[in-house]
């Protein structure tokens, strides 16, 4: 089920964060459940790539001690719970919000495409995961009545997660080096060079999506203090190139977020700052 990758789910919050309803506790309660949907929903999908990649996995040198590849976890069990998962999560979001539910849907329908088809159809097998992210969004919109809600968030939300998924693509490549095409067979159709341009491009797009929203999003202050947080965002930025081009890390995303203090601190003092130009 990945519980260090739930913190993903967390995407969903960000409507509820940026439209100022944090502090409702009717709203705050409603995106929660949404968040624990999401995570549901989000293991049955790991149990589908684990259940279907389990050969591969196991010539990965950490996939390998996952308990599917790893033979510690019986097939049939985890087929059975990803049913039960998916299905329930899909039942509960229709009770939360009928919307939420077919978000909840789409995504499901979405990775099973991704788990079949679109993993090996290069550069789509990157686009598709980052839409995953901007569902999560989508989703955190669905369950609450947004009132200050910028699109703009919607397109910095895709590119962070693009810029993500780049950086682990690159860890894939370095960490697996000739082997990568034998663990995942698309990745014989990247080389570092493509994935550098990609990332140059990507990061270039956080920062200009995310400056125009603090520009331009008609639910600010007049004052455009949100323009503050741009420094701490692009630090974070910063800070996240050089784990993956200097030490060689990003293969994880969750697992930086939990380990690197200079990240931690980033990520507490970019929410700190936007609570108190929103909120106070």
């Amino acid at each position: 089920m990945r519980p260090r990758q739930w913190p993903k789910n967390g995407f969903v919050f960000v409507a509820i964060f940026f439209d100022g309803q944090l502090t409702n506790p009717v709203s705050l309660a409603r995106v929660t459940a949404a968040f624990i949907l999401l995570c549901l929903m989000s293991s049955a999908v790991y149990l589908m790539n684990d259940l279907s990649d389990i050969e591969n996995d196991r010539q990965h040198p950490t996939k390998c001690k996952r308990p599917l590849p790893a033979g510690e976890l019986n097939p049939t069990i985890a087929a059975i719970a990803a049913v039960i998962f998916a299905i329930g999560s899909l039942v509960a979001g229709y009770a939360l919000a009928p919307n939420f539910a077919l978000i909840l849907l789409a995504y499901l329908v979405m990775q099973i495409g991704y788990t079949f088809w679109l993993k090996n159809v290069v550069l789509f097998d990157i686009l598709i995961v980052s839409l995953g992210f901007v569902l999560r969004i989508a989703a955190g919109v669905a369950v609450i009545h947004v009132e200050r809600f910028s699109p703009w968030l919607y397109v910095f939300g895709g590119f962070l997660a693009l810029f993500l998924i780049l950086g682990k693509r690159r860890n894939e490549l370095v960490l697996l080096g000739e082997n990568a095409g034998k663990h995942r067979p698309i990745l014989a159709e990247y080389n570092l060079d493509l994935i550098d341009r990609l990332l140059g491009l990507v990061t270039t797009g956080i920062v200009v999506f995310y400056s125009l929203y603090t520009f331009l999003s008609e639910g600010l202050l007049q004052n455009n203090e949100m323009m503050l947080t741009i420094p701490i965002l692009m630090y974070g930025l910063f800070r996240y190139m050089y784990l993956i081009y200097v030490r060689n890390e990003g293969g994880a995303p969750e697992e930086i977020a939990l380990r690197d203090r200079p990240i931690q601190l980033t990520l507490v003092l970019f929410a700190a700052v936007a609570f108190w130009i929103l909120y106070v």
